[in-house]
């Protein structure tokens, strides 16, 4: 079948269709590093199922998720990415947030909890400290990669 959109563009409909793969909500997807593959998959269930300080579960070219899990009063530890933007979703427990210029002025202080995001522009210092009575599950996206592909810490 030919459809005409603008001249001189033609497109094709495939004359099978592309079978669908059913998503499964609800369930935990293997832990380990399946970048940079294409995937579909329930994050929030993912990152509660993770037990391991930190484990990249997708690292591609540009972008990397790594999942966290941190023991009541554990934090992930004063840090500080230069040329890396932090995303982290807590998806379980609450958190303690701090950021700063130096890592001597950590002057932003916020709690967060589960479904908060919080943002750490490039350069930025900070630190998340668990501050609940259970586990802090935590996804992270990273662009770019910061942790090399497979990575899996089992504690700090």
């Amino acid at each position: 079948m030919l459809y005409y959109l603008q001249p001189p563009y033609y497109y094709y409909l495939p004359l099978s269709p592309i079978p669908i793969k059913p998503f499964k909500r609800g369930e935990a997807i293997p832990l380990y590093d399946h970048g940079p593959k294409p995937i579909t998959f329930d994050i929030e269930e993912t990152t509660k199922s993770n037990n391991n300080f930190r484990l990249a579960l997708w690292t591609g070219r540009h972008l990397q998720i790594t999942l966290m899990s941190l023991l009541p009063g554990e934090s992930i530890g004063l840090e500080r990415h230069p040329n890396t933007d932090q995303v982290i979703v807590i998806e379980q427990g609450k958190a303690l947030v701090q950021m700063g210029d130096t890592d001597l002025a950590l002057n932003y202080r916020r709690e967060a909890g589960e479904d908060d995001m919080i943002i750490i522009p490039a350069g930025k210092w900070h630190n998340v400290t668990n501050v609940g009575s259970i586990s802090l599950k935590l996804y992270s996206l990273y662009a770019p990669p910061e942790h090399p592909h497979g990575t899996i810490q089992p504690r700090k």
